[in-house]
């Protein structure tokens, strides 16, 4: 028998919810004053993307976000995790703000409370406006960090009257080591020194932003989303311990840790160096509500004769790989449940990313989605029984999208979208999840205390010198 989730297992309250990203699917990258973001130079580049592809068009959620919406309605979500466009909003990065771009999130933002759906904006998904990285201020300079605050005072004060829980970053950790330091992603800087002026940049920019929100939204609910991966050695010689140990500290703690305590640990330290001005630590540490989990697989580190000491590894032989060369292995997602639990007491925990791709025609029972769901889901309530306190799951994802470097060859949807058509098919993983949804949410029937001998069925005692009759 195939392994099945328990959906009386879910705390209760638990929130069921979906994830995407502006640039994957959105489209209309010239309509309405939007200007280019370093996604759009990047994938126009030769030889950046796979196939040449670009988020041109993507799902055209710019124009059929009604249609979306409905979607997630049928499927059950509680909550939507959008982000938003920067350069929709302030094309060139600072200055004149756009209105229209402001509109089309106040209508989204309208419809999904309309079909009784939480919306979750985050602030930044890897789209700086081009602007900024073409004149030198974008992530490599302290001054962006400004630049995002008042974006995030521009969004906030449109937004906040009805949006109540906001995430700054997603994944700061990927696209400074993918876009700065191996140059994999946009804007494709491969530089360690810029790398680390990127970390300390977001991380300021993280804070400021949240003092803004913290002004702007009454009874705002502020947390972020990093990836949180178990990181192991590819062997276990002491110079792969030494690189699991640095990339744990790239990955994992180098945006986590002076987020919430105020500090980077020791590796983090030492290489940012003069970088930390006096008080650049009590403004990147703010108030959090809650923390937000991407996770996929754990990691892999080899050391490497490179200016950061180590390189990531393929996983090990016999495991259980996806289509991404990732390794699907539910049992390290409990372990990083624990671990953010540990290090992030009193903080509830959100997955705010969790899923996996495919490449299946259309039609064909995406089974491969629902074990994977079905592992990870499993290995979540293990962590909640351990202790975790994990109030909620978003999917990655809503539907099939633009994913960066690799183009529309990977779907990571529970809803299809043809790239040529644009029509939107729900995927068997679509109706498996909306039924557990709506299992999770069944009256919990509590049973009543049984006793060998029911109290009603006791006959009163009878005197001590009475006989029977």
């Amino acid at each position: 028998m195939s392994e099945t989730v328990d959906a009386a297992r879910f705390p209760e309250g638990f929130i069921w919810g979906a994830s995407t990203a502006s640039y994957q699917i959105e489209g209309a990258v010239d309509e309405d004053g939007r200007a280019p973001s370093i996604w759009d130079t990047f994938s126009h580049t030769p030889g950046k993307v796979e196939r040449g592809e670009t988020g041109d068009t993507a799902c055209d959620h710019y124009h059929r976000y009604a249609q979306d919406v409905g979607l997630m309605k049928t499927l059950g979500l509680d909550a939507y995790r959008f982000s938003i466009a920067w350069p929709r909003i302030i094309p060139e990065g600072t200055g004149e703000v756009n209105e229209p771009g402001l509109d089309f999130y106040d209508r989204l933002t309208d419809s999904l409370l309309e079909a009784g759906i939480e919306p979750w904006p985050c602030l930044y998904h890897w789209d700086l406006p081009d602007a900024l990285h073409m004149a030198g201020k974008g992530w490599e300079d302290r001054a962006c960090a400004d630049a995002f605050a008042d974006y995030a005072n521009t969004v906030t004060a449109r937004l906040g009257d009805r949006a109540k829980t906001w995430l700054t970053f997603n994944e700061p950790n990927v696209f400074s080591i993918f876009g700065y330091l191996i140059g994999y992603h946009a804007p494709g800087v491969s530089d360690h020194e810029t790398f680390l002026d990127a970390v300390h940049t977001v991380n300021l920019a993280h804070g400021k932003a949240c003092q803004v929100i913290r002004s702007n939204v009454p009874n705002a609910r502020i947390g972020l989303a990093p990836n949180m991966q178990p990181v192991r050695p590819a062997t276990p010689t002491i110079a792969d311990r030494e690189a699991a140990r640095i990339l744990d500290s790239y990955w994992n703690r180098a945006f986590a840790e002076p987020m919430v305590h105020g500090r980077y640990d020791p590796i983090m330290t030492k290489r940012l160096g003069d970088r930390i001005k006096p008080g650049d630590m009590e403004t990147i540490r703010q108030p959090l509500d809650w923390f937000g989990v991407n996770y996929y697989s754990p990691l892999y580190a080899k050391a490497a004769r490179n200016s950061t000491g180590m390189k990531m590894a393929d996983p090990p032989l016999g495991a259980d790989i996806s289509l991404m060369g990732w390794h699907a292995d539910p049992p390290s997602f409990t372990d990083a449940l624990l671990d953010v639990s540990k290090r992030y007491p009193g903080l509830p925990i959100y997955i705010t990313e969790n899923g996996t791709a495919d490449a299946l025609p259309a039609g064909e029972r995406d089974q491969n989605r629902i074990d994977y769901y079905t592992g990870h889901l499993n290995a979540l309530l293990n962590a909640v029984d351990k202790g975790a306190d994990v109030r909620g799951y978003l999917i990655w994802s809503l539907m099939d999208n633009f994913e960066w470097a690799l183009g529309y060859r990977t779907r990571f949807g529970v809803i299809r979208c043809d790239f040529d058509t644009l029509e939107r098919t729900p995927k068997a993983s679509h109706d498996w999840l909306q039924a557990l949804i709506a299992q999770s949410r069944e009256p919990r029937v509590e049973e009543p205390p049984v006793s060998e001998f029911p109290a009603s069925d006791i006959p009163d005692a009878a005197p001590a010198d009475s006989e029977p009759d």
